[in-house]
């Protein structure tokens, strides 16, 4: 068949395989704000445990960044992708058939480690089959799936929950893991000498590694002041996009704006639309520039102004409250190009453990500054609750956006180091 035969064909078809796994991750990642009413119900938790219950994915698949580079390069992505899949899905399984907290907490941290690898197993795909020019735009592409996973851990999967229970839910998306998981075994290859295919044009060798390389390349990643620039970018900045759009975005808006959560969920709906066309938008003008640090420092800049509107002013209409939303989401397009920036700074063996590295320290920061805003807002707590939430002042809030403001601006301040960095080489 024609369009398995052709190496350039073939890659859409397994991306596509691998992509849908990753969708399956990113409804699961975001899914216990849909479900809270429901799980604090089912196993008669507190909000600090439903807290801990979300965080739980956040922390295993943060720790586990590196191990899974190292997998994801010794062994691809058909063998890595695929292992990911099945446990992930193992892992929802577990946790729709959870009687009581501890087995709830451990089926979604399984749900986090099988989860851990798919992102880096799908970069490294993209570094054996898509030329070095395209790379950004496929990463963009594969964040935007992170911001349809977004979309679908909203509204739908509310429907979905209405229609069949939550319980019933949960284990039909891990029915769709299982099938993502036979999809990449059956398309995805390390490279296309392995699929059978012809070298694709300009898509650079991608040589096996051993244990001893990945080791010794892990040593220079620790060792590398950029890397911990670019690290400390992605903990800030997609930390903060996941905090707002996945955690504190809906209950400020229910709080301050006397907004029912429906309601409010359409405006973090919103901020994961701009995640969809951000993510693929910047990452294709990253590539057709040639350029990664100058539209990540500009892009930056400019999130550090959006972020300060809510803590500078207040109270703000709410058509603004929406553009901001939106602009926070389609931010995520500047956040994805460290990854693209470490990939091309080491050789192409170690763009697997480079690759994760710096996505892990973005999954310590979602696990980071969402309890940190918890901490502060405790501060200003006020004894009501609103919507089922508990409340706290409008001052509160802007404290605690003012977190992530300066959070993003430590980013941005590290994009500049790094600019200048290079022009001193």
């Amino acid at each position: 068949m024609n369009l398995l035969r052709d190496p350039t064909n073939r890659r859409w078809l397994a991306w596509g395989a691998l992509a849908l796994v990753f969708l399956a991750v990113n409804i699961h990642r975001l899914s216990t704000a849909v479900l809270s009413e429901e799980l604090t119900s089912a196993f008669n938790i507190t909000a600090a445990q439903l807290g801990t219950l979300h965080a739980s994915f956040f922390a295993i698949y943060a720790a586990v960044q590196i191990p899974s580079g190292v997998l994801a390069d010794r062994y691809g992505p058909r063998y890595a992708g695929t292992a990911g899949a099945v446990v992930l899905s193992l892992g929802a399984i577990g946790f729709s058939a959870s009687g009581g907290y501890l087995g709830a907490f451990l089926s979604r941290t399984l749900i986090g480690l099988g989860s851990a690898i798919i992102f880096i197993s799908i970069l490294r795909f993209c570094a054996n089959w898509y030329r070095v020019d395209e790379f950004a735009t496929m990463t963009g592409l594969t964040a935007g799936i992170a911001g349809l996973g977004a979309i679908f851990a909203t509204t739908p999967l509310a429907v979905a929950v209405d229609f069949f229970g939550w319980r019933q839910t949960v284990f039909g998306l891990a029915l769709f893991g299982f099938f993502g998981g036979a999809a990449v075994f059956a398309l995805a290859r390390k490279t296309p000498a392995e699929a059978g295919l012809e070298p694709i044009e300009n898509v650079p060798d991608q040589p096996s590694v051993t244990l001893t390389e990945t080791v010794q390349y892990l040593r220079e990643l620790l060792a590398d002041l950029d890397q911990w620039l670019l690290s400390l970018v992605f903990f800030a900045a997609a930390g903060t996009i996941l905090t707002i759009i996945g955690m504190w975005g809906v209950p400020y808006l229910v709080v301050v704006y006397d907004l029912s959560v429906t309601e409010a969920s359409w405006y973090t709906l919103l901020g994961s639309v701009g995640m969809l066309i951000g993510a693929p938008l910047i990452g294709l003008i990253s590539d057709r520039l040639g350029q990664r640090l100058l539209p990540m420092t500009l892009g930056l800049g400019g999130f550090v102004v959006i972020l300060s509107i809510i803590p500078v002013f207040g109270t703000l209409p709410l058509s603004l409250v929406a553009v901001v939303y939106f602009l926070i989401g389609l931010s995520l397009g500047f956040t994805m190009l460290p990854l693209s920036i470490v990939k091309e700074r080491y050789p192409a063996g170690a763009s697997g453990v480079a690759t994760a590295t710096v996505n892990g320290a973005g999954f310590f920061g979602a696990a980071v500054l969402p309890a940190l805003m918890g901490v502060v807002l405790d501060q200003y707590r006020t004894g009501d609750v609103v919507a089922g939430t508990v409340a706290y002042t409008e001052f509160g809030y802007r404290v605690a956006f003012a977190i992530t403001t300066g959070a993003v601006a430590l980013a941005f301040v590290a994009t500049v180091l790094l600019a200048l960095r290079d022009r001193r080489r």
